[in-house]
């Protein structure tokens, strides 16, 4: 007789399943699951991909320690609205509850994990945090590290709410400059420095002389492993911080001892001092010269431990969130790029005021060039196909694309705009050993049914590949919760349609949408258009000189 209520138990450092066999495909899809034909259950590893899926299955028996790591339990004094502090020095902006929560615990002690799905606003919370300690006197240096793609973001976040007089300072160009510009931040307010993870670990003697009072690691999932030079770093630097916070909604990858490195930076009483102890602790060694990890035990406790002092949150258990948010990643294009750049620009203006009579056709067809750039390609007049001539763009989607598919259960839909940037990125999901599906306008409407079917039922089919127009009607893919574009659409019309290819009737997560911008580039003004619910045709005549300049 079929079961009809899944139930799962944490056995042998497995986590082992009894499920209705309509499932199988679900357990067939985690890596390194295996089907136990005598007992008739399955045997899943203790690992971030499992217990993602354990979330989602309903009806579910779970035993006790399954149970405290996939739905701990809640405080036995649990905060009431009174308990949450309010006192958050932003503008512009209305916290959501999960936001002043983990506001509320982060000022509560020196070290704190705001452990929220992307989407959830970890920024804004850690912007508020800085800024409180500020004003109370307890910090005037905050050091925040972070991912290349996402260090312009702090930037224009903390331009845009915070709430208290602050400097932020990006570092860029070489190592010397960077060193160069750490020493020349002012004292105007809470001096902020903001630089990407590789960076800091050219630059850490001048860090340690700089001497921040606070660091904050976003996605400090990228220091998780023990024994790399990039996470040592931090290691030291963690030692001479007052306050430290990790952000991440991914603090598990792959395996559960990816939080030691982690939690060695924010609190090292957390867990044991030593490595090979704390993997000795949680996990069980064997296989050849007993060098592999062939189970876990204690993940309760070590659950328990990592969320003493972490604030966790989910889209769909913070359900004050909208239904679909908003994320931007910005690229910086290389020195020859941006020469490329501004003499398109200058040639547009040139151009343009030679016609006698400027319209939306004359001025699109100037920007299009420019859009063709900073995704990468461009063809001058004389060559009859394009040649890439910046590769700033598609290293941000790789490093985005990492991040994401590291959940293995997740899906993720790429609209770009122009053929060769299409290919590029059908490349890059070939080096990466992805599997995708991709359609353009080339590809015949029969095809067209056939790759949209194998993307929502295929689990090996991780990425469907669209060109925007031509996927922006007519299909669905909420087999995704995540899309990404690549690059921008002038309409808003065919930009609203292809948001919401992800976003229909069937999907049950909050969404998502990146958008991947070159840094002081024309990408700039269309996504400020788009969010502006603009067409560019429609408004850019009376101001085609802003756009150029």
């Amino acid at each position: 007789m079929p079961i009809r209520t899944t139930t799962a138990k944490l056995e042998d450092g497995f986590v082992k399943i009894r499920a209705d066999p309509a499932q199988a495909a679900i357990w067939k899809a985690i890596p390194g699951r295996r089907w136990d034909p005598f007992n008739k259950q399955w045997i899943l590893p203790v690992a971030q991909p499992t217990l993602e899926v354990l979330k989602t299955i309903s009806p579910i028996q779970l035993d006790e320690q399954l149970a405290a790591m996939i739905r701990p339990k809640a405080d036995p004094k649990p905060a009431v609205e009174a308990d949450i502090r309010d006192d958050l020095p932003l503008k512009g902006v209305t916290p959501f509850r999960h936001q002043r929560e983990a506001f509320t615990l982060a000022m509560s002690r020196p070290a704190t994990a705001i452990l929220h799905e992307m989407g959830c606003g970890k920024t804004l919370t850690t912007v508020a945090v800085m800024g409180r300690r500020y004003l109370d006197g307890q910090i005037q240096r905050a050091l925040v590290v972070a991912p290349l793609s996402v260090v312009p973001v702090w930037g224009k976040e903390i331009a845009q709410y915070a709430d208290f007089p602050v400097t932020v300072t990006p570092l860029k160009g070489s190592s010397a400059q960077k060193a160069q510009q750490l020493q020349q931040t002012g004292n105007n307010g809470l001096s902020v420095v903001v630089i990407n993870y590789e960076s800091a670990r050219l630059i850490e003697a001048e860090l340690h002389a700089w001497k921040p009072d606070m660091i904050v690691l976003d996605e400090s999932q990228r220091i998780k492993n023990p024994q790399a030079a990039q996470s040592k770093v931090f290691h030291r630097l963690g030692t001479k911080a007052r306050y430290r916070m990790i952000l991440t909604g991914t603090p598990i990858g792959n395996s559960p001892l990816d939080i030691w490195s982690q939690y060695r930076f924010l609190a090292p009483d957390i867990f044991p001092s030593s490595f090979y102890a704390f993997r000795n602790r949680y996990a069980t060694m064997g296989g050849y010269e007993g060098r592999q990890v062939i189970a876990y035990k204690h993940l309760d406790e070590l659950t328990q431990k990592a969320h003493s002092i972490a604030h966790r949150a989910r889209k769909e258990d913070a359900l004050d969130l909208p239904e679909y948010t908003d994320q931007t990643l910005y690229c910086t294009l290389e020195p020859e790029a941006r020469k490329l750049y501004k003499k398109l620009k200058r040639d547009a203006v040139a151009e343009l005021e030679k016609d006698k009579l400027i319209t939306a056709p004359r001025i699109i067809t100037q920007m299009l060039r420019l859009s063709q750039l900073t995704g990468g390609f461009l063809r001058a007049d004389d060559e009859t196909l394009p040649r890439q001539v910046s590769k700033a763009k598609i290293n941000v989607l790789k490093e985005a694309l990492e991040d994401l598919l590291a959940d293995e259960n997740r899906k993720v839909v790429i609209f770009a705009r122009f053929l060769p940037e299409i290919e590029a990125i059908c490349t890059l999901l070939g080096e990466m050993i992805v599997g995708y599906r991709m359609i353009t306008g080339a590809v015949n409407v029969t095809r067209r049914s056939e790759y949209v079917n194998d993307f929502q039922t295929d689990p090996n089919v991780r990425v469907f590949v669209a060109q925007t127009r031509t996927a922006g009607l007519g299909i669905t893919l909420h087999a995704a919760d995540t899309a990404i574009f690549y690059s921008l659409d002038y309409s808003y019309v065919d930009y609203q349609q292809a948001r919401d290819r992800i976003h229909r009737a069937g999907q049950h997560r909050p969404c998502t949408a990146i958008h991947l911008v070159a840094e002081d580039t024309i990408d700039e003004t269309v996504f400020d258009a788009l969010r502006k619910k603009q067409n560019i045709a429609e408004s850019i005549v009376d101001k085609w000189k802003e756009v150029f300049a």
